[in-house]
């Protein structure tokens, strides 16, 4: 049965440019598959007419906004969101792979993974591109969550089979023969995707990233996931172990780990020549605000990366990222943005931001038109917004906007959680 819901409509045309209806219709419906999808969606007065026989709900006073797509996030690291360190190394060591360990243990996975889709449906986060742990009862407890809420999501099994602790490193084959079963069990099951995925170049041995290259290969609408380039200290370690190597991001290249539906995180010390590499092979990056401004790693080169032309979306990072909230990345990429003193500042548009966690991000994953936005065709994950009952400052901020960048920049400085009336979920109708 066709629904329709009446409200404020913001949604994006094929160039990422926002398109809103002040008096909006969203008509959804199931397809085959009993998914529901958006059938139209446009001005009331336009739709409407369209759909007659459509239920109707009248929304006053909200908005309707595509559900928000992570590009890079821990499930495992949940409770150390938060934790104190000097920087990225030492928060790995003392906080990140002690969490991680407790992860061989299924019951526990299984809890962490349901506070973790708790927390990202309280956001408004839809999809998410999203690292386990080296477990494979890590990846299998995701999964399994995700499918029973009807989410679209993707995962895998870290592999770091060196400079990696006890109770977090693996076996070389082994971990290579575990991530062909999990991509056999789980990969396009109902809404679920598996990413091939190694911590960082320092924790894979040679054999570890061949096999990893190689299964990327094999299973080539896979997604592959890692970081790169995230803070000097790091950098200068890669380059100790890969001499041979012209940059971080090359080492992945040489072995087979670049290509569309590969996602690297950070990507903050790049030249040109890796940004053009990233270009060329449609490697996307997942830009990681709140946890670089956190763990003091640098500066993303937004200018850079639009002037070179490769993809890229904003990712919470969460743990070292300070927040599951999409509000508070797009502010922080907007801070970013505007540091002027490492590289040339910038102002990015509300709308912009928006796009790079909707609609824009979806496009670097591979998912274009089929999340994070709400034109015809695309899964029907939305969420109602409510700007007059999330706080007394954002109902008079968003009273007073004059026009639509004006009301997401309301949204995105001052929103959180508590602007989120409703998130809805194609698969549950």
């Amino acid at each position: 049965m066709k629904k329709a819901y009446r409200a404020s409509l913001l949604r994006f045309d094929a160039a990422g440019q926002p398109v809103f209806d002040e008096d909006g219709l969203l008509v959804v419906g199931p397809d085959a598959a009993g998914r529901q999808r958006v059938l139209d969606a446009g001005s009331h007065a336009a739709v409407a007419p369209r759909h007659a026989d459509a239920e109707v709900t009248a929304l006053p006073g909200r908005i309707l906004a595509p559900g928000f797509v992570d590009m890079h996030i821990h499930f495992p690291q949940t409770d150390i969101i938060g934790s104190p360190a000097p920087g990225l190394l030492p928060w790995l060591e003392n906080y990140t792979f002690p969490a991680e360990a407790k992860f061989a243990d299924p019951a526990h996975s299984g809890e962490v993974a349901e506070v973790f889709f708790d927390e990202l449906l309280r956001n408004g986060v839809t999809t998410a591109l999203t690292f386990a742990t080296s477990h494979v009862a890590s990846v299998d407890a995701f999964f399994a969550s995700a499918r029973r809420r009807g989410l679209r999501m993707i995962s895998g099994k870290v592999l770091q089979d060196r400079h990696s602790p006890d109770g977090v490193r693996d076996q070389t084959v082994q971990s290579l023969i575990d991530s062909e079963a999990l991509i056999r069990k789980w990969h396009d099951v109902d809404r679920l995707g598996y990413a091939i995925t190694p911590r960082f170049a320092p924790a894979s041995t040679d054999a570890q990233m061949r096999g990893a290259g190689e299964l990327a290969a094999k299973y080539p609408d896979t997604w592959i996931q890692s970081h790169v380039a995230e803070n000097r200290d790091e950098v200068a370690w890669v380059r100790e172990l890969y001499p041979q190597s012209r940059s971080y991001l090359d080492v992945y290249a040489g072995f087979g780990l670049m290509r569309e539906r590969a996602v690297y995180a950070h990507c903050i010390w790049l030249d040109d020549t890796d940004r053009a590499l990233l270009r060329d092979t449609k490697t996307a990056a997942a830009v990681s605000p709140t946890s670089n401004l956190f763990l003091g790693s640098g500066f993303f080169d937004f200018g850079a990366a639009d002037r070179t032309g490769f993809p890229y979306g904003l990712a919470s990072d969460v743990g070292g990222g300070t927040s599951f909230s999409p509000f508070h990345t797009m502010m922080a990429a907007y801070y970013v943005g505007r540091e002027g003193q490492t590289k040339p500042g910038l102002s990015i548009a509300p709308s912009e931001l928006w796009w790079r966690h909707t609609g824009g991000a979806a496009r670097a994953l591979g998912l274009d038109g089929v999340v994070g936005n709400l034109q015809p065709g695309c899964e029907a994950d939305f969420l109602v917004l409510n700007p007059q009952q999330a706080t007394p400052l954002l109902a008079r901020k968003a009273a007073r906007a004059q026009n639509l960048e004006e009301l997401l920049f309301a949204m995105i400085v001052l929103g959180d959680d508590r602007l989120i009336e409703r998130t809805v979920i194609s698969q549950a109708g």
